[in-house]
């Protein structure tokens, strides 16, 4: 009889994970730009103080840039118009008054991959109160999720340029369109044009040391990273002047701690600007703690794109650091 029930559990769990695997194999590929948002909501709810809290979280500014940009380009649309192809879009925000009040995240519902975040109140407060204690989940939610689309869409075509693997034994998954524009002995360049400007891959190591002191952390960031583009990244050439690229004085640059291929790092998200002429732009750098090779290797991402938005540029650049991986 025990030999029976236990053939039983064993056959209901095969047969559920076929159901399950086969329903998945059946799901359309999703649909949509990197970072867009479709957001379900009755327009009157879009125009009062819900529509109010729903922009307030997921179109916030995205820190570091040199203009404001959204976290997400929203579409809004009422629920009657969510069917057929636009239900495939990656990544839906579903907003509603129902008798219901709940605030949850659902994965691959009518497409793969994609994630809808739901959230219901009986009343426009109990949404936003919703909306208030779920919106940061759900946004880290998507950002994972377009990070994860991005990364796949750099496999189509990736450069195999190896300079930054010869120099410092790491990969990074580095679209085709980058190019080495500089090698030296301890930086490595890497270079894509861009509509009206370019996007850069830099790359270099630093002692284990570097940064001994917790209270003057950010300002050794900065020194350091200004001390690199005094070396290697010079500005354009200025009679009597010396250009080159340093950590914009005026504003100080955001730190966070974060992890890089498992290894505890900084993330750092600032403005950079050229030092004796007019040229500016974000940065995003990688500081990761490489203990095995006695180091700090530093992974950066800048943009260089005059009165153009460049949130997405921005994006890409993070996708790809976030593909660090160290050779063992």
């Amino acid at each position: 009889m025990k030999h029976f029930k236990l053939l039983f559990i064993v056959l209901f769990l095969i047969v559920f994970s076929c159901k399950n695997e086969s329903k998945e194999s059946y799901l359309p590929n999703s649909i949509g730009a990197i970072n867009s948002l479709i957001v379900v909501i009755d327009n009157d709810l879009w125009k009062g103080k819900v529509g109010d809290k729903v922009r307030e979280h997921f179109a916030a500014s995205v820190l570091g840039l040199t203009m404001d940009e959204p976290l997400f380009s929203i579409i809004q649309i009422p629920a009657e118009i969510f069917s057929g192809t636009i239900r495939n879009t990656r990544a839906v925000l579903y907003v509603q008054k129902d008798t219901l009040n709940l605030a949850h995240i659902k994965t691959n519902m009518y497409a793969k991959p994609q994630k809808v975040a739901v959230i219901k109140g009986t009343s426009d407060d109990e949404i936003i109160e919703n909306l208030n204690q779920k919106a940061q989940e759900m946004i880290t939610s998507f950002k994972n999720q377009e990070l994860s689309e991005a990364q796949n869409r750099f496999l189509r075509s990736l450069s195999k340029e190896k300079g930054i693997k010869d120099r410092f034994g790491v990969t990074l998954n580095i679209p085709s369109l980058y190019k080495i524009v500089k090698q030296e002995d301890n930086f490595v360049w890497v270079e894509a044009q861009i509509n009206k400007g370019t996007v850069n891959l830099i790359a270099y190591e630093m002692p284990w040391n570097s940064f001994t002191v917790d209270s003057t952390f950010v300002s050794d960031i900065v020194r350091m990273r200004d001390s690199i583009g005094s070396l290697y990244v010079p500005g354009p050439d200025v009679p009597g002047k010396k250009t080159h690229m340093r950590t914009e004085p005026a504003f100080a640059p955001s730190v966070f701690p974060t992890e890089i291929a498992g290894k505890k790092a900084a993330e750092v998200r600032g403005l950079w600007d050229i030092k004796n002429y007019p040229m500016a732009g974000p940065f995003l750098t990688y500081i990761v703690n490489d203990k095995e090779n006695s180091r700090k290797m530093v992974v950066e991402g800048f943009t260089f794109a005059p009165a153009t938005e460049k949130r997405d540029h921005m994006f890409e650049l993070e996708a790809i650091l976030k593909t660090l991986k160290f050779d063992k």
